[in-house]
């Protein structure tokens, strides 16, 4: 233990040994020592030596400090000593403090080796792994050195470590807990290893997110006071941007767990305003980029909606504005309000009709438009700042028709009050100023105003400007060309540049797809020699942007021009490029525009951006324009008189093509009106056709009805007369009610035979039920005679049941009969004089046979109500069965138990048998040894083995 005694602090003895014999020595003992506390001191000093022996403990120890996590994981103290060693080897933050004092390529090289060393570990995913197990030990000494070690392996090597993870089962998971954490260390920290985790990693990132992220995140911002918060408010929003920034799915999800809502309290900053901490203006400008990425125009343009309305539902829209008109914000946080408002209100009508009607709390009230132009186009406000308020701009008129109508209408003569100051003031205030960021700033801002509106480019053409006294009002678009042509007598060559190209890019968009314009433009004769003048001149590089304006100008003017005025006719225009420009210059000056370096950056996204006033050249929606417009301009300006005449041959052709398609249109609606209403006249009539044939149906099967009816009447009135006609016929009637006397006797006699049958049986049935009653008051003995029994009775009652229904049948038969001949009787009783002597004869033998068929009624129901006494008594004599049968059950399971009693009694008994004769057996052999050893051996002894021997006897017997 003497050099450990030396690394510790001990007093020097001898020659000191070097580091790296040192570091060597303390590797053995970790290898070798057998006791966990000889290990432990080894680490301890391994860990001491790690920071200035960075190199040697890497390359010595490295793989002995893996072997301990592997095996002393139960010793947290151990653990946290190897932890804290690797991370001393892994992390850069030692060289990062001494930056001051070192050169770059030392701070380079300090990189390299922990990067070198992060890859040596993680070659085996393994060890990764390992630290993700680790991480669930709660021990404080275990878990934070954990913490530390894995975000400086994703310093170091970011997507490496991120894939062992990613494919770790409950890696994310166990990182994920870290934030449940009580010891705000511990939490803290996991912050930062959550924001290197998911730093370009998609996949990840949705892990995060649905692990519960946003919510606890919300939750430690709450706590922590939103922006009032500290450090750890800025790390949570941090994460939150690495979890939604270009991430769709993220994004929906936040959305729809109502997250939007709960942004809301970042942004009540107060009223006071009096303190804005350096802390404080962090975390809400972090907060402000949060609402940006949800709505950002790079999204999907059905999630941005979405997020607009319900930031606006939900009030948070409010909370910026309010932000926005209130004083003693600092510039960088009005400024990144104002962008985030820009966006929150682009492309959404309501938010746009909600933002026009916010007004400034001054005196009197002022529209949040008119202030933000009014520092839009003051040249002492921040440019940064200038640049915000005209996207904000440009995103209220964005696809904003009632706005673009709004700004337009304050600058027509009817609407202009000279009390107050309109933005159609301020944009005409910016557009002659002698500032140059004015210029272009309100030119691009007015450009907005007509983007795609026919309407209101129109309306602008009535703008009329008071230049000077005594002379005459001149037309907006005039006083535009006047600045554009006076331009050279400016000094300032780049603010000359930046004014003209504002105002060109204004004309350009202003007269394109708008022939009326372009006839307001061509009207003015010094236009054209202007334009061409400006593009055949060999100007400077910086004026070569203008020249392609120019061009682009005069390619509309000949693009959209509808031959109004004789002088500017397309052919002439192009006969004036040929001539004093030529054809392949034109084209190549209209080219030049795309090929400008700030055209690619403008056209990028439609947020102004631009690090100094110089570079403020390109609009966005412009670059837009100018990718229409360059391919049919070289086309029409190449194309000859020949060619135009044919394609006008051609468009008239088509037109008269068109007329004609659209008279046989015309021709073909109007026959399917007529087909259509043809077809509902013939399902009318179809209808109709119906109801006549149900009528006609109807009708005939009436007439049939009353054809019969008169039949019958007929044959009525027939027979009636025939009675009245022939007096004989009376015998004949007599005749025949005689036979049918004859006949009803015989039917009697039958009657009564079955009557007799029905008796016999019925006796046969008594005695039989009497002999079952007398077997039924005797019990049966006997399981098997009483199943037997059982089974006949069962017999016999099913056959009585079947006599019983035969003789129900029977006697239903015989009702039927009975009536049949009521039926008879009457009829013959009504034909039969009153004194016939047959007839009352026939009459009391039908009383007397309803007699007997009375008595066999109420014999069938005596029978009737026997065999329901006989079905009680066979209930009874069945359940006595069951219970017999369930005696008989218990005494068998009685019997087989004492059977297997006797059974293992017998065996005992055998046992015991055996042990005895064991006994006996050893008994002689000590006799025999004892014989043999000349001992006595007393009497007592053979008196046991002879009780022993009679015992085993009577066992036998037994």
């Amino acid at each position: 233990m003497n050099f450990l005694r030396g690394v510790m602090g001990g007093q020097p003895t001898g020659p000191q040994p070097s580091g790296a014999e040192t570091i060597q020595k303390l590797c053995d003992r970790v290898a070798s020592s057998t006791l966990l506390e000889d290990r432990r001191d080894a680490v301890r000093a391994l860990k001491a030596l790690s920071k200035k022996y960075r190199l040697e403990v890497a390359s010595q120890a490295m793989s002995h400090l893996i072997h301990i996590l592997q095996t002393d994981s139960s010793d947290s103290e151990i653990i946290g000593y190897t932890l804290d060693t690797l991370y001393n080897i892994f992390s850069n933050d030692e060289e990062e403090e001494q930056d001051e004092s070192e050169d770059e390529n030392g701070q380079k090289q300090a990189d390299d080796l922990g990067c070198q060393f992060t890859e040596i570990f993680i070659k085996e995913p393994e060890n990764v792994t390992l630290l993700l197990s680790l991480l669930e030990e709660f021990d404080f000494h275990v878990r934070w050195p954990g913490v530390k070690l894995l975000t400086a392996l994703l310093k170091n090597q970011c997507s490496q470590v991120q894939a062992v993870i990613l494919v770790s089962p409950m890696g994310v998971s166990r990182l994920m807990d870290l934030l449940a954490d009580t010891r705000e260390v511990i939490r803290n920290d996991g912050l930062l290893l959550l924001q290197h985790l998911t730093k370009c990693n998609a996949a990840i990132q949705k892990i995060v997110a649905f692990e519960n992220a946003f919510e606890r995140l919300l939750d430690i911002i709450t706590e922590e006071g939103n922006s009032d918060g500290g450090i750890v408010v800025e790390d949570c929003l941090l994460l939150l941007l690495n979890l939604l920034k270009n991430n769709s799915s993220n994004q929906n999800f936040f959305k729809e767990g109502s997250y939007i809502q709960r942004m809301k309290p970042w942004f009540e900053v107060g009223d006071e305003n009096l303190g804005w901490s350096a802390q404080k203006v962090t975390n809400l400008h972090l907060m402000l980029q949060l609402v940006r990425v949800m709505v950002s125009p790079v999204n999907p343009p059905g999630a941005t909606s979405s997020c607009q309305k319900s930031m606006y539902h939900c009030g948070l829209l409010q909370q910026l504005c309010t932000i926005l008109m209130a004083t003693g914000v600092p510039a960088d946080i009005l400024t990144e309000t104002i962008n985030t408002v820009s966006e929150v209100i682009r492309g959404s009508q309501v938010n746009q009709d909600y933002f026009a009607s916010v007004n400034a709390p001054s005196n009197p009230p002022r529209p949040a438009i008119v202030v933000l132009l009014m520092s839009m186009v003051n040249e002492r406000q921040p440019f940064v700042l200038r640049c915000a308020v005209l996207y904000c701009f440009q995103c209220f008129l964005y696809k904003n028709q009632k706005g673009q109508g709004e700004i337009v209408a304050t600058l027509l003569p009817s609407t202009i009050d000279a009390n107050s100051i309109s933005a159609g003031q301020l944009l005409c205030g910016g557009l002659f100023s002698t500032d140059s960021v004015s210029n272009w700033c309100a030119a691009v801002a007015l450009a907005h105003a007509l983007q795609d509106n026919m309407t209101q480019k129109e309306q602008l053409l009535r703008v009329q400007l008071a230049t000077s006294l005594g002379n005459p009002p001149v037309s907006l678009l005039q006083q535009c060309t006047n600045i554009l042509s006076q331009g050279n007598k400016i000094n300032r060559r780049g603010s000359k540049v930046q004014t003209r190209v504002g105002l060109l890019m204004l004309l350009c968009t202003w007269i394109n797809n708008c022939p009326i314009a372009v006839t307001h433009f061509l009207h003015n004769q010094a236009n054209i020699p202007f334009l061409t003048g400006q593009i055949s001149e060999n100007l400077e590089e910086d004026e070569q942007l203008v020249q392609g304006l120019c061009a682009l100008l005069l390619g509309i003017c000949i693009y959209y021009n509808d031959n109004s005025l004789e002088n500017y006719t397309k052919e002439k225009l192009k006969q004036l490029i040929e001539k004093r420009i030529g054809k392949e210059n034109f084209v190549e000056k209209l080219g030049s525009i795309c090929k400008h370096e700030l055209y690619s950056r403008a056209a990028q996204k439609p947020q102004p951006v631009f690090s100094s006033p110089d570079q403020m050249l390109f609009d966005h929606e412009f670059t837009k324009l100018v990718k229409e417009l360059e391919a049919v301009i070289t086309k029409a300006v190449h194309k000859s008189s020949e060619e135009e005449k044919k394609e006008e041959e051609v468009k008239k052709t088509l037109e008269q093509h068109d007329s004609i398609v659209t008279q046989y249109k015309e021709l073909i609606r109007e026959q399917d009106t007529q087909i259509n209403e043809l077809k509902t006249q013939v399902s009318s009539m179809k209808t109709q056709n119906e109801q006549l044939q149900a009528s006609l149906t109807q009708q005939l099967s009436q007439l049939q009805q009353h054809k019969d009816q008169y039949n019958v009447l007929k044959l009525k009135l027939g027979k009636d007369s025939q009675q009245h006609d022939a007096h004989g016929e009376g015998a004949q009637v007599n005749g025949v009610q005689s036979e049918e006397l004859s006949r009803l006797w015989e039917e009697l006699e039958e009657l009564k035979k079955q009557h007799g049958v029905l008796q016999g049986q019925l006796t046969e049935k008594d005695s039989l039920i009497e002999k079952m009653k007398s077997e039924g008051a005797h019990p049966v003995e006997g399981t098997a005679g009483s199943s037997e029994n059982n089974s006949e009775l069962q017999k016999e009652l099913e056959t009585l049941r079947a006599q019983v229904q035969s003789q129900s049948a029977e006697i239903s038969q015989l009702q039927a009969e009975r009536q049949e001949l009521l039926k008879k009787a009457e009829t013959l009783g009504m034909a039969s004089a009153p004194g016939n002597a047959d007839g009352s004869a026939a009459a009391a033998k039908i009383t007397e046979l309803e007699k007997r068929l009375s008595e066999v009624t109420a014999e069938t129901e005596k029978i009737k109500e026997e065999g329901k006494i006989w079905s009680n008594l066979k209930v009874d004599l069945e359940q006595q069965v069951a219970t017999a049968n369930s005696s008989v059950a218990i005494l068998q399971n009685e019997k087989s138990k004492l059977q297997q009693e006797v059974a293992e009694s017998k065996k005992e008994q055998d046992d015991l048998l055996m042990l005895l004769a064991d006994q006996d057996q050893k008994i002689k052999s000590l006799k025999e040894k004892l014989k043999e050893l000349g001992e006595p051996i007393e009497e007592d002894d053979d008196l046991d083995t002879r009780d022993q021997y009679d015992d085993e006897d009577d066992e036998d017997d037994d």
